[in-house]
């Protein structure tokens, strides 16, 4: 990914302020654990999505790759974790996805359900891989700098794919309206947000 500026590549509207990373620095364990999380939940939207549409063959097809990939990073990150002595915490809740789920409204067809699922996971995506350069580029850990750059690339790629199905699924002019304003939103849920030793917190 060479865009020079990831925000507008990214669709989002507002930056991480980028005093997150030097909270992120100082609670190194923490941040491991919620993204060791980050990770199990990113597959389980896969099987979820398998199980709810199973008749959208083309979705199927790169859930269950996305299944193993995103399976493969937990364990990625879990072993981090154990390199450095450290044990899994506990789960905490994850308040921008919390927040950021709230915006649709509940019900409609089975299409529109859908829509607003991957719109959701797209939106989820970008924010994570923003986060993910952030940390590639500022924290002093070189090795871990590393490691955040190589999945900075995953999460673009996750990105994309979950917002190319939404279009596909769905009529593209009213999801790309419904895409525009899920990332207002998004925007004024990051302003109070930052501030803590989590990957979307």
């Amino acid at each position: 990914m060479k865009e020079n500026n990831p925000i507008k590549m990214l669709g989002l509207k507002l930056p991480t302020d980028p005093r997150w990373v030097n909270i992120v620095e100082k609670n190194i364990e923490d941040i491991l654990t919620d993204h060791a999380y980050c990770e199990q939940k990113a597959a389980s939207t896969a099987i979820s999505l398998i199980v709810s549409f199973p008749e959208y063959t083309d979705l199927v097809q790169e859930m269950v790759l996305l299944v193993k990939e995103e399976i493969s990073h937990f364990k990625m990150v879990h072993d981090k974790i154990l390199e450095r002595g450290w044990v899994m915490g506990r789960d905490r809740k994850d308040h921008y996805v919390i927040a950021i789920t709230k915006f649709f409204p509940k019900g409609g067809s089975r299409t529109t359900q859908l829509v607003h699922r991957l719109l959701y996971a797209a939106l989820i995506e970008a924010r994570s891989c923003e986060r993910f350069r952030l940390l590639s580029e500022q924290l002093e850990d070189k090795t871990l700098a590393k490691f955040y750059r190589n999945l900075m690339e995953s999460e673009a790629n996750h990105y994309t794919m979950f917002l190319g199905f939404a279009r596909q699924y769905g009529d593209r002019k009213e999801v790309d309206k419904k895409w525009q304003e899920l990332l207002d939103f998004e925007a004024e849920v990051m302003k109070d947000l930052s501030k803590q030793e989590t990957i979307h917190g």
